[in-house]
């Protein structure tokens, strides 16, 4: 640490002049002293010899008392001094400070701005997690609902199955009545066959969709507390699967319709959490469907089926298309020679007659305007105009053949790309 030097002269002074007072004090107690003792055993002439030396002693006390004034000048000064400088430290010190005060402000206002908004993003937060809660007690009241429903009976899972296979064709892109047929009959040897829906195909083809299929094991199990209970609930939910599958097998309804048509049934679970379940207990389930000529499918995956036989039906109109298109081509060719023949015959008439006006001109040239001329030359006064001059048509009729080959490369062509893409 550096010590000011006018702050060293200061302390030093203001302990000379402590030392110098406390000095003066003890000589003045035995100045005291001794002139007590001086007025009671000296005489006159040693009183005023005593009166001198106090005389002087007093100034002695005099001037000590000088150098306490000095030393209290001194102390006032110093105490100034260190007034001053640490006036000037605490200005430094706040000077240094400001800037991480201003800081600390700013930091306190974001720290309300933050504060304000957790606060509002909580209290929205809280809104849509209840508004999340109340839609999920929604979801499982509907859910229980929809279950009691589905309990009621196979009656009411019958149609609700076909209510959800009718909506998935139709979001396929197909069209009731007209791309697929609901519930209808077929007279076999083993009697009247309803399937639930009939998809058309292109070429006259179809393919049976069959959207029977018992829940209630599955939903013994959604209600199920013990997981022993559970797991066989799930099982017998498989078997159902399972048998539905065997009795569909047997009903055979790829022999019921044209040779055109795929050889399978499409068993519709209106669920993939349905077949997930039946799945996980029985995943050879899928082979032996396979095996059966069972196609096992949910909205899903049937979403993707009927998409393709959208996409068939797409290229079929626009085969049938092509082949209507190659049609009008030929008859615009026909017609467009129709119409050539014709101008053909124009041409030749128009041949024709610059023909026989050439010959009308010459025959005009030769054998009448050379005597009308002679009037002229005898002078003959007439009112009318001077002949005018005849000249022959030179020019010939263009013929079509250049227009015949370019309908016929034109034909060509049209029919080589209508065929391709028919094919």
């Amino acid at each position: 640490m550096n010590f000011d030097p006018a702050l060293l002269l200061a302390i030093v002074g203001l302990v000379a002049a402590l030392v110098g007072f406390a000095w003066a004090l003890m000589e003045r107690g035995r100045a005291n002293r001794a002139e007590a003792r001086a007025w009671q055993f000296q005489d006159a002439a040693t009183r005023v010899k005593v009166i001198e030396e106090m005389g002087a002693k007093n100034a002695a006390l005099l001037q000590g008392e000088a150098a306490n004034a000095i030393a209290e000048q001194v102390l006032k000064r110093a105490d100034e001094t260190f007034h001053n400088r640490e006036q000037l430290a605490q200005a430094r010190l706040e000077a240094q400070l400001k800037p991480v005060a201003e800081s600390l402000a700013k930091f306190q206002e974001q720290v309300v701005a933050v504060e304000k908004s957790r606060a509002e993003e909580s209290g929205g937060l809280k809104a849509q997690i209840a508004a999340l809660m109340q839609a999920s007690v929604d979801t499982q009241s509907e859910a229980r609902k929809l279950s009691a429903a589905l309990r009621r009976g196979a009656g009411v899972q019958g149609r609700w199955g076909e209510q959800t296979l009718r909506n998935v064709l139709e979001a396929a892109g197909l069209h009731n009545r007209y791309d697929f047929d609901e519930q209808t009959s077929t007279d076999t040897e083993e009697g009247r066959r309803r399937p639930d829906v009939t998809v058309r195909l292109p070429g006259g083809a179809v393919f049976v969709i069959d959207a029977k299929c018992s829940l209630n094991a599955f939903l013994d199990a959604q209600d199920a507390v013990d997981e022993t209970v559970r797991e066989a609930a799930y099982v017998r939910h498989a078997q159902s699967v399972r048998a539905h599958m065997h009795g569909l097998s047997a009903k055979t309804y790829w022999d019921q319709f044209n040779q055109g048509s795929p050889d399978f049934v499409a068993m519709f679970i209106p669920g993939d959490s349905f077949l997930a379940a039946a799945l996980e207990r029985a995943p050879e389930l899928m082979s032996e469907a396979m095996d059966r000529r069972v196609l096992v499918v949910t909205p899903t995956t049937l979403f993707a089926l009927c998409k393709a036989v959208v996409y068939g039906w797409r290229v079929e109109e626009q085969a049938a298309n092509a082949q209507e298109i190659s049609k009008l081509g030929r008859e615009l060719y026909k017609r467009l020679s129709v119409m050539g023949g014709h101008a053909a015959s124009v041409g030749k008439a128009l041949e024709q007659a610059v023909g026989k006006y050439n010959a009308f001109v010459g025959s005009l040239e030769t054998q009448v305007m050379t005597q009308a001329r002679r009037f002229e030359d005898l002078k003959v006064d007439h009112e009318h105009r001077e002949l005018p001059e005849l000249t022959p048509v030179d020019g010939g009729v263009r013929a079509l053949t250049k227009l015949a080959s370019d309908f016929e490369e034109t034909e060509a062509g049209q029919v080589a790309a209508l065929t391709a893409k028919g094919r």
